[in-house]
């Protein structure tokens, strides 16, 4: 029967060396090496896998809560972890800002073109 438990996610970059190093380095996430080409974030509830022929989602992939997100944006910048943005609002940072309810979010794109979120959690 299906497990909730054990689900995960996945989306599809064109490079996932480019991938690993934006997701590893510049995010300073946990990666390791997952199935045939793929790559497991943190707690392996999100794969990552190449795809030749992809085209970036055109929503959000990837959600991380914080407590904070102006913070979170500032103490990115400073740990040198620039972030390309879909839409730049504030060309002094390259993130886009959305703010359709209190909780806000800001949306950085990874190097596929796939839209991330940085959210206050509520």
């Amino acid at each position: 029967m299906l497990n909730a438990q054990k689900a995960l996610s996945s989306f599809s970059v064109d490079d996932i060396q480019k991938a690993k190093d934006f997701y590893g380095k510049t995010l300073g996430l946990d990666l390791s090496a997952g199935p045939e080409g793929t790559l497991v974030l943190s707690e392996g509830k999100t794969l990552i896998y190449p795809k030749p022929n992809h085209q970036p989602a055109t929503f959000t992939v990837l959600n991380f809560p914080v407590d904070n997100v102006e913070k979170a944006v500032d103490e990115g910048r400073q740990a040198g972890r620039p972030i390309r943005s879909l839409q730049r609002t504030k060309p002094e940072d390259g993130w886009a800002r959305n703010f359709p309810r209190k909780t806000g979010q800001l949306l950085p794109g990874d190097p596929a073109g796939n839209i991330l979120s940085v959210l206050e959690a509520a």
